[in-house]
């Protein structure tokens, strides 16, 4: 056991040293990065050279296949040089799971290929069966990372062969069967390239059909005999665990944030000669860190809950939901108060503190992470009323 342990703990420092390494081209090439909308082709070819791409694969495909807590340091190491570069070391790798959950043929079809996989799961798109496969036509915004993936999972309602009802699915495209639209222009995450991806009438086999909705449920793949039990994504509500870097990046970012808040106030003189760290500034940085240790807190909560879930009759989407929120409105009111502090020597473009600020906006500006609406669905929640939470 002190052997395992001594090797994941070697496993995990050199991964940290990964993405110290990638945060630090990100941050290097900030300014390049805000000006095309996306991360360079530099920053992709390290990330590529390194283990990160192959994170959160099943073991069996040769990852090293980490733990929650491990992968949380992971993303939040590489967010504190670059929200829009952690935020894309989370979802590249987070995509590993939604092919882990495909019938095999299509999990080895995608994950032996080695490219990178980008998604959106908001089921716009309109999809019927088409013999062996499935048709699928749809418009789709937001696709982070989608200018350098190599694959693409699109969401749709569809009924499928022998159902009743409509079901929430996705299906697996390579990126030569799609149109892409570079559409991206925002006040934030901008190195994200969260583009528009356009499919028309493209075919999908059946292999690359992913049942969103069935995972959510059941937590397993299609084929679950000899499954490997221990992957973490198993056994859990699908969009629970997928969507729990979100608040990793958050934490990411804010810390960041909090350095560089104690660090400016150190050396600023104020009018009249008064020194900020001798001002009410001390109670601001005290105030910050206590919120920061907080999100910290919920955010183990969080994982402590996939670790220890066990599938009962009360639906626990709702809480995830709420945690993941609410953990991302603390870091985002930390970036306001750290901005709003500090005062107008951190407005100017291209500031630390002003591209960390708008990027942690933007991050809780994301529909899974809106604090109103999963707090109601929560609410909703604790007295037995029906919530639309994905979790």
């Amino acid at each position: 056991m002190l052997g395992d342990i001594k090797y994941e703990n070697q496993v995990l420092q050199q991964l940290l040293e990964e993405a110290k390494e990638i945060g630090e081209i990100a941050e290097s090439e900030a300014e390049e990065t805000e000006k095309n909308g996306t991360v360079s082709e530099n920053f992709i070819a390290v990330f590529k050279k390194t283990q990160l791409p192959h994170l959160l694969l099943p073991k069996q495909y040769g990852g090293p296949q980490i733990n929650l807590r491990s992968y949380s340091e992971i993303v939040e190491t590489v967010s504190k040089y670059s929200v829009s570069a952690g935020w894309l070391t989370y979802l590249y790798t987070i995509h590993n799971v939604w092919a882990a959950y495909l019938p095999e043929k299509g999990k080895n079809e995608i994950i032996n290929h080695g490219g990178l996989l980008a998604d959106i799961f908001s089921p716009v798109g309109r999809a019927e069966p088409d013999g062996d496969g499935f048709r699928l036509t749809g418009k789709y915004n937001f696709v982070s990372g989608i200018l350098y993936s190599d694959w693409v999972a699109l969401a749709a309602f569809m009924k499928l062969p022998g159902g009743e009802e409509p079901e929430f699915c996705a299906f697996a495209l390579p990126i030569e069967d799609v149109e892409v639209v570079e559409n991206w222009n925002t006040m934030g995450l901008r190195g994200t390239g969260s583009n528009q991806v356009i499919a028309d009438n493209a075919y999908i086999p059946e292999h690359r059909l992913l049942r969103l909705q069935e995972a959510d449920k059941t937590g397993r793949p299609p084929e679950d005999n000899g499954y490997d039990a221990d992957y973490p994504f198993y056994d859990v509500p699908f969009f629970a665990s997928f969507m729990s870097g979100f608040s990793m990046v958050a934490l990411g970012g804010a810390k960041r944030l909090l350095e560089e808040f104690k660090n400016r106030t150190e050396k600023r003189v104020r009018l009249r000669g008064q020194i900020a760290k001798e001002s009410r500034h001390q109670g601001v940085l005290a105030e910050l860190n206590l919120k920061y240790f907080e999100a910290e807190g919920l955010l183990k909560t969080y994982i402590s809950m996939l670790e220890n879930y066990e599938v009962t009759d009360e639906d626990k989407r709702p809480e995830f939901a709420a945690l993941r929120g609410r953990i991302v409105k603390i870091c985002q009111d930390i970036a306001v108060k750290v901005l709003a502090t500090l005062g107008g020597n951190a407005l100017f473009r291209g500031d630390p503190v002003e591209l960390f600020v708008r990027d942690l906006l933007a991050v809780s500006a994301h529909r899974s992470n809106l604090y109103e609406d999963n707090i109601e669905n929560y609410g909703k929640s604790l007295f037995g009323f029906e919530s639309k939470s994905l979790g």
